[in-house]
C-alpha cells in the first residue's frame, strides 16, 4: 500500500468506510468482507503510483468493491433462496469427479493457511472460520487491532494466489 492510503487509513477512516459498505450492500457480514477486499486492493497500489487525493481514492476503491460485490449478490440471490419460497426441490448430486476435484482443492487451500505464520494463521483463523471481530481477536491474542487487519490481509492476499493458482 502507498504510504499515502497508509496514512489516509485510520479508525475514523475504518468507520466511514464500513458505514458507506453497509448502506451499500445492507449487511454487516458483506461489509466487513468488503473493507477487507479494498484495504487488499489498495495494498497493491504500487509505491510508485502519484495519489493526489488519498481519501477520494481510497472511496474510489471501495464504490468498485462494492459494485463488483452488488453485482455478485445479484448473481447469487436466486442460487440461495429461502425454502419457503417453493424452491425445497433437493439438487443433484455433483458428480464424483467434481467431489475428489473440491476436496484436492480443499487440501491444497488448507495446506497453504497451514503456510502461513503461526500468529496470521491464528488470526485468519479466529476471523474467516470462528467469524470473530477484529476487537475479539486483538483481546483475545493481546495484538493491535491494527496487527489484527494486517495478518488478515496477508492471509488473504496468500489464499488469494493459491486460488489462482489452484484455477490454471
Amino acid at each position: 500500500m502507498s504510504k499515502t492510503l497508509l496514512q489516509v487509513f485510520d479508525a475514523k477512516e475504518e468507520n466511514r468506510l464500513m458505514r458507506f459498505f453497509r448502506r451499500r450492500l445492507g449487511n454487516r457480514d458483506d461489509a466487513a468482507d468488503a473493507l477487507q477486499e479494498t484495504l487488499v486492493r489498495a495494498l497493491e497500489v504500487s509505491h510508485a503510483t502519484l495519489i493526489e487525493n488519498p481519501q477520494a481514492y481510497l472511496f474510489q476503491i471501495a464504490k468498485s468493491v462494492a459494485h463488483v460485490t452488488v453485482k455478485r449478490q445479484s448473481r447469487e440471490r436466486p442460487l440461495f433462496a429461502p425454502p419457503e419460497a417453493g424452491l425445497a426441490v433437493p439438487c443433484d448430486q455433483p458428480d464424483p469427479e467434481r467431489i475428489v476435484a473440491g476436496r484436492q482443492h480443499l487440501i491444497l487451500m488448507a495446506r497453504s493457511i497451514e503456510a502461513l505464520p503461526k500468529r496470521c494463521q491464528q488470526v485468519f483463523v479466529l476471523s474467516r472460520l470462528h467469524g470473530h471481530s477484529n476487537g475479539e481477536i486483538a483481546a483475545r491474542l493481546d495484538i493491535s487491532r491494527n496487527m489484527v487487519e494486517k495478518h488478515i490481509i496477508k492471509a488473504l492476499l496468500h489464499c488469494r494466489q493459491v486460488r489462482a493458482q489452484i484455477k490454471m
